[in-house]
């Protein structure tokens, strides 16, 4: 049996297509097994959410009577990339203003809330562009263009992280207790976009996602993807893997899907929403989609000794079954988990773009490349 992504728009527009959110997906094929889940099912939603430090935010301000070229700038204090042309400027997420809990990612939760920033810029007076100095307060209003743009989201798997040392250490990955009192993790297990389509058979630049709250783009692999990944149980990657870059219209977002986030000893992240729409072309899709959480395995590291080493070593392999049980074995030893993503707000992702395709306001895209794999 295969069924093609067209003949799937085409249910979707007819109102007859069956969609299911990962979690639903995984029952239906843990009941009736993944040849009757293909039959049964036309698409399953993915969703993820939790900190992307690789985002940052296009914008294009408009220009200024009289006009200026911009060579510095800020805004609300947090120093943003000017070296493009004219009034565009690149924000990055992790960017910080001089009061440490906030910086860009808290920049761009501002302006998809409709709350006014402060633009404080230098240029320097050409024929062209005359003007030295601009401060302004602006909002999406008034902006001419604003494009969430980010360069590494959605890990595929990534490490869980212990502390076997004798002192507390702050990781980007939550603080982490000594002598292995705890372990912190992010992922969102059998929700996760790029866990229910390990090989890429049906993701890759040009599919269209739900980003942010709103609808985005794959623009192509994610900076640091892995292809070629340690794997375990029906191809899922035991290790960090594959990655995707993004993109899509600010304007079109929602602040409950983009957040702007400190963590402790580390720094400014921004918290995105992602969620990836699985056609299920055949029973090997079927399969993949109805991955349960027992069945992904992280591997568990110890960032006191072995990060940021290339080659660490990797203390064993957890599920994430166990880890969002709140405990997990490490060496013998109970360790309680905690998890920096929000596994309830990616089942949300889910959710939301599940009732899109009900809705018959968002069908899906055959990638123009998938992301490579092996």
């Amino acid at each position: 049996m295969y069924k093609s992504i067209e003949e799937i728009n085409s249910k979707i527009a007819k109102g007859t297509a069956i969609v299911l959110t990962a979690g639903e997906m995984t029952d239906l094929v843990a009941e009736q097994g993944p040849a009757k889940a293909a039959e049964l099912v036309d698409v399953v939603t993915t969703g993820t959410f939790g900190p992307m430090c690789s985002s940052g935010l296009l914008i294009n301000t408009g220009h200024s009577s009289p006009r200026i070229n911009f060579k510095e700038a800020t805004l609300n204090g947090v120093p943003a990339y000017c070296g493009i042309a004219a009034v565009d400027i690149f924000l990055g997420a992790t960017a910080q203003s001089d009061t440490p809990s906030y910086g860009g990612a808290h920049v761009i939760e501002d302006l998809v809330s409709g709350r006014n920033v402060y633009l404080d810029a230098a240029g320097h007076s050409t024929d062209c562009y005359p003007r030295r100095q601009l401060s302004s307060s602006i909002n999406i209003a008034t902006l001419t263009s604003a494009e969430l743009t980010n360069f590494r989201n959605s890990y595929q798997n990534y490490n869980v992280a212990v502390n076997g040392s004798g002192r507390e250490i702050q990781t980007y990955l939550g603080v982490l207790q000594p002598n292995l009192k705890n372990a912190g993790f992010s992922g969102s297990g059998e929700f996760s976009p790029l866990i229910n389509d390990p090989y890429f058979r049906t993701i890759g630049t040009g599919t269209k996602i739900f980003l942010g709250g709103g609808e985005g783009w794959i623009t192509g692999p994610g900076t640091q993807h892995c292809s070629n990944p340690k794997r375990g149980p029906n191809g899922v990657p035991i290790e960090g893997a594959g990655t995707i870059s993004v993109r899509g219209d600010l304007k079109g977002m929602n602040p409950r899907f983009l957040r702007g986030v400190w963590i402790k000893g580390y720094g400014v992240s921004l918290s995105v929403g992602v969620g990836i729409p699985i056609p299920i072309l055949n029973e090997d899709m079927a399969r993949f989609t109805g991955v349960a959480d027992k069945d992904i395995l992280a591997p568990v590291v110890d960032y006191s000794s072995d990060y940021p080493e290339q080659n660490g070593r990797i203390l064993g392999h957890v599920s994430y079954r166990d880890l969002y049980s709140g405990e997990i074995e490490v060496q013998g030893r109970k360790v309680k988990s905690f998890s920096l993503s929000n596994r309830k707000q990616g089942e949300k992702v889910a959710s939301e773009l599940k009732n899109w395709i009900e809705r018959k306001s968002f069908f899906l895209t055959s990638p123009a490349e998938t992301l490579k794999a092996v």
